[in-house]
């Protein structure tokens, strides 16, 4: 099969299962090109609970990115001696918030063991993850508003190589609470930010993740990729984030479809923070 998965996570992840081997082997049944192991990385807990003044809201908030740092790029190199002869692995991160503390991304994202930076956005400031928050007590309207604000930091600062899961609140706002968001209203933000990308040199995410969920749709959706084709943006990737070897690939082939029927003749995976670019077949 065509394609590549450049967004997963093993069970070094907070909330993922399984191995880096698991994550491989599924890819390789399936015939990928590329893998990419990102484990999340959340900036605005690098240090520990005393550093930050703070004890955990929930049972994924973990404090010590650091370390978990380190765990990943080790396993992500005794990985690539293992598989690199049969796939493309691709040694990644997904740096969470790092508008947190810009300076620190920068050096988090000089280890030479990277080939590879998703940059996301899963909580806001001063607020837990958007799989977290009572939205009986939120208003919605307020938080994509913060949302789209604090994701145009994140694109205007642009030292990462590809935004993750673009529109990434709608996954539990809309789809698993079932309040209706019309991201129509929000254009004006969303093209601030795909502008930065492109002037930055910064890819997209097609995140299938919401294929598989209630959501039912890509981050982001087809209309928003149009744009960020129409700004000039060239580099897409594809990523199922798999949270479990199971989930490898999946929507991978829907994926390459969307970004066909945008106008990108190519997707691409990442190799010393480089993009390698191949045709869409």
């Amino acid at each position: 099969m065509f394609g590549i998965d450049c967004h997963t996570h093993t069970g070094i992840s907070p909330d993922g299962v399984g191995t880096a081997g698991g994550l491989c082997r599924s890819a390789i049944s399936q015939g990928l090109q590329a893998l990419a192991i990102t484990e999340h990385i959340e900036l605005n807990r690098w240090f520990s609970e005393d550093h930050y003044n703070m004890t955990p809201r929930n049972k994924w908030e973990k404090f010590n990115y650091s370390e978990i740092m380190e765990k990943a790029m080790k396993q992500n190199s005794s990985i690539k001696d293992n598989y690199g002869s049969r796939i493309h692995i691709v040694s990644g991160l997904e740096l969470g918030q790092p508008h947190a503390d810009f300076g620190l991304a920068e050096a988090v994202m000089h280890d030479v063991r990277l080939d590879y930076v998703i940059a996301s956005l899963h909580e806001l400031h001063g607020k837990t993850d958007f799989y977290c928050l009572d939205y009986e007590k939120e208003s919605v309207p307020a938080l994509m508003e913060q949302y789209f604000k604090e994701l145009l930091k994140i694109c205007q600062w642009g030292k990462f190589d590809v935004l993750g899961h673009m529109t990434y609140p709608l996954r539990y706002i809309e789809g698993e609470h079932q309040i209706p968001v019309e991201i129509a209203d929000y254009e004006e933000q969303i093209r601030a930010c795909l502008k930065a990308l492109v002037d930055h040199g910064c890819g997209l995410e097609i995140n299938t993740s919401g294929l598989r969920q209630p959501y039912g749709k890509t981050f982001p959706t087809m209309e928003i990729l149009k744009i960020y084709r129409e700004f000039g943006g060239e580099m897409i990737t594809i990523g199922s984030d798999a949270h479990r070897a199971e989930d490898v690939g999946k929507g991978v082939q829907e994926g390459i479809r969307m970004a066909a029927e945008a106008g990108f003749p190519y997707l691409c995976y990442f190799h010393e923070r480089e993009p390698i670019y191949i045709k869409i077949v």
